[in-house]
């Protein structure tokens, strides 16, 4: 099973911007999709962004024109850059990786949005 490892996350003042790194054990093209998921206290994990194979994204309408995600194949990582954070994006993040139907975590890194 793929490791994904996240880090990155960390304080930020209001309005203020990180960048997510998610470092994956195995080559990222493998999987169907790659993508960050967060999950607030006392809420259900949602998506955030993710990248299919083909490049494709999607994106939360919440995170749209906020966030975006990328990917760098020759160091099998994919990132989410956070602009304009607001308290509503405090939430522990998880990178999450996809084939054939079958999910793979990482640990989650905590983003505890403006300060």
């Amino acid at each position: 099973q793929v490791r994904l490892v996240e880090t990155g996350g960390g304080m930020v003042q209001a309005g203020g911007s990180l960048r997510l790194s998610c470092a994956a054990s195995e080559n990222i093209f493998m999987f169907n999709s790659m993508g960050w998921y967060r999950q607030a206290p006392g809420n259900e994990r949602e998506l955030v962004a993710s990248i299919n194979v083909g490049g494709n994204t999607i994106y939360a309408d919440s995170v749209k024109d906020r966030f975006a995600i990328s990917r760098d194949g020759a160091k099998n990582t994919v990132y989410l850059q956070m602009h304009r954070l607001k308290p509503e994006d405090t939430a522990v993040y998880y990178c999450n990786a996809e084939v054939l139907m079958r999910n793979s975590w990482g640990q989650g890194t905590q983003v505890p949005g403006s300060s």
